[in-house]
């Protein structure tokens, strides 16, 4: 329970936000899935079977882009950190990251030049640069706007909910435009590389038009000083690192956590067309990647106050391997395989637990920047979501990384696009059941390290409020 004391009023940090701010900032996170989650969901499916990249390749250049992301990621959270734009500390790269992002994001799934490498890194890599131009910003601004952790808590529940309306939309919509707007009705083939383009499109400018409108309804009012920021450089993110054991512990569950959800969001389009052949039911299988959330993410701050965020991962985590368990029986018993209502009743239960653990994890990075404030006076935002990123990117890489590799072993046919051999339905059920229950049992032994309780980040940001009283 929060015990701010008079003094530490509204005017100095804990500071409350209406609905209109918790939404307006959670729409940020809503046009970030718009476009990121189409390029964790569906990329890697349009580089094989409509683009004509084999898969092995595909695999290798995704491994690429996220190791320039680690040299980039840092630099660009260490200039977020000393420079204070005009439109707002954080806030200004919403505009300023999201009109490039918009353009690459378009070309990265238009077809102009089927099959070129070249093309594929530079819209790629450029896509992916200009996503840490945003993100990294977004992430120390949700930091900036207050640092009362039942407010943290009840807006993360609100952009949670709101980054699941953009998974929604893309697990659900994009299948069914592609579809319509394909020659032969498919995603997987050859032929609709127009419709992925056209899609695309139209789900980047939606995703432009809520940027625009998060920086509208944001105000950044916890920053440090510029004075006290000009000392800031790269290897901070290091030293940060070092000396910031919460932080290590959040990073590490990041990169088990992404790596689980993008190894199963990446294969669950081949799951669908080729283990369970219903390509027609993907839509309502990937949408259950999302639904959970509206159920069960306004309950968050009432489980959390309930139960406590520890034993909160701990139950969700588990109801996740649970449901992924339930996903490789039914694929392996024969009596059971083509029952779509169970695999769709799998995959509810799997997202549920997905869902809440992953979104709550994002309360945490205002947890352990406090912390960093507390132990070296530096309220480094954007190094510390630098680092965060480097780590969720990395999960994300192993989602394009680890099912372009297996399907490469096991031999995946990029030009069948109705079957596949037996070893190859093997290795696509591993990837949406196995391995991504192996790395949730990982999260959940890291997660039981992590110690920043709710009183005991209350009793931080208290005395670092009181520290400025002082000054």
């Amino acid at each position: 329970m929060n015990t701010i004391t008079p003094a530490l009023t509204e005017s100095k940090g804990f500071y409350k936000l209406s609905w209109l701010q918790r939404l307006g900032f959670g729409s940020g996170d809503l046009a970030q899935n718009l476009i990121y989650q189409t390029v964790a969901q569906y990329l890697l499916i349009f580089y094989t079977n409509v683009y004509g990249l084999p898969a092995a390749t595909a695999a290798v250049m995704f491994l690429i882009v996220r190791l320039v992301d680690v040299v980039w990621d840092p630099l660009v959270g260490a200039y977020v950190d000393k420079h204070n734009p005009k439109w707002g500390k954080y806030r200004s790269y919403l505009v300023l990251g999201g009109i490039p992002l918009t353009g690459f994001a378009i070309l990265c799934f238009w077809n102009g030049f089927s099959g070129s490498l070249v093309y594929a890194y530079i819209t790629y890599v450029g896509l992916s640069m200009c996503y840490t131009l945003i993100n990294v910003p977004y992430g120390a601004l949700n930091a900036s706007l207050t640092r009362d952790t039942d407010e943290i808590t009840k807006l993360t529940s609100v952009r949670m909910f709101l980054a699941n309306v953009g998974g929604l939309a893309v697990a659900y919509g994009i299948p069914i435009l592609v579809k319509t707007f394909s020659p032969d009705g498919k995603i997987n083939s050859s032929v609709s590389g127009n419709a992925w383009f056209m899609t695309m499109t139209i789900y980047a400018v939606i995703g432009l038009a809520l940027l625009i409108f998060c920086f509208t309804q944001t105000k950044e009012r916890v920053v440090m000083n510029d004075e006290d920021m000009l000392d800031v450089k790269v290897s901070d993110l290091w030293n940060e690192f070092r000396h910031n054991r919460p932080l290590r512990i959040l990073a590490f569950f990041f990169i088990t956590a992404f790596a689980m959800m993008a190894i199963g969001n990446s294969a669950g389009s081949y799951y669908m067309i080729y283990n369970v052949h219903a390509p027609d039911m993907l839509p309502y299988f990937a949408a259950l990647g999302s639904i959970p959330a509206f159920i069960f993410m306004p309950m968050v701050p009432a489980i959390k106050k309930m139960i406590g965020k520890k034993k909160m991962f701990y139950v969700f985590l588990t109801i996740a391997i649970l449901g992924m368990g339930m996903l490789y029986v039914i694929s392996v018993i024969p009596a059971l395989k083509n029952e779509v209502w169970l695999v769709l009743l799998a995959q509810f239960i799997k997202s549920t637990g997905v869902i809440v653990a992953t979104g709550y994890m994002w309360a945490l990075v205002p947890e352990v920047i406090s912390f960093g404030e507390y132990t070296t006076g530096k309220r480094i935002s954007g190094i510390v979501n630098a680092l965060t990123g480097i780590f969720f990117k990395a999960g994300m890489a192993l989602g394009g990384v680890v099912p372009g590799f297996v399907l490469a072993m096991v031999h995946f046919d990029e030009k069948n696009a109705i079957s596949q051999s037996p070893l190859a339905e093997q290795g696509i059920l591993w990837l949406v059941a196995i391995i991504p229950a192996l790395l949730l049992i990982i999260a959940m032994v890291i997660i039981s390290r992590y110690e920043l309780e709710d009183d005991v980040i209350d009793k931080i940001n208290m005395e670092i409020e009181q520290r400025h009283l002082n000054s």
